[in-house]
């Protein structure tokens, strides 16, 4: 574990460090509110792609934006630390913005993994992607598990 990212200066140093070391890195984004057995397999599997997993993950700000007032239930820094105590997760970097277009240009990960949502052909930032040169990667099993829906079964 590596630990978390704090500025676009760290990843990008984060990234040219593991290049020079002949490293694969590779990205993955989310909310992960509620960390489930989807998100763990899906983190697996990206790590599985490459040899150090950064994982962007959304500000508290940017999950209300995506999400709705009642969002996120567990604050930034906790799913940041929760992240960071899994095995295959190597580093975190929080971000702001709707997508994660600014951190692949600032990383230029080898591999750009996306859940089972989404297919090669849908994935939001595709184009800066394979722009920076990174594979896209759809990883985890079938989208059977969510947090909106934990969240609808704990209220009843």
């Amino acid at each position: 574990m590596l630990g978390p990212i704090g500025s676009p200066a760290d990843l990008i140093a984060f990234g040219a460090h593991a290049r020079e070391r002949g490293e694969r890195v590779v990205l993955t984004n989310g909310v992960f509110d509620l960390l489930h057995v989807g998100h763990v397999r899906a983190l697996q599997d990206a790590r599985s792609r490459g040899d150090r997993l950064l994982v962007a993950l959304n500000s508290d700000a940017s999950v209300r934006a995506l999400k709705g007032p009642g969002r996120p239930l567990v604050p930034q820094d906790e799913r940041a630390e929760v992240l960071l105590a899994l095995q295959c997760v190597d580093a975190v970097y929080v971000f702001g913005e709707p997508d994660v277009c600014e951190v692949l240009r600032a990383l230029r990960p080898a591999v750009h993994a996306k859940g089972r949502d989404y297919t090669e052909e849908t994935v939001p930032e595709r184009d800066v992607a394979l722009a920076v040169g990174a594979e896209i990667a759809i990883v985890g099993d079938p989208k059977d598990h969510s947090v909106t829906d934990l969240i609808r079964r704990a209220r009843g």
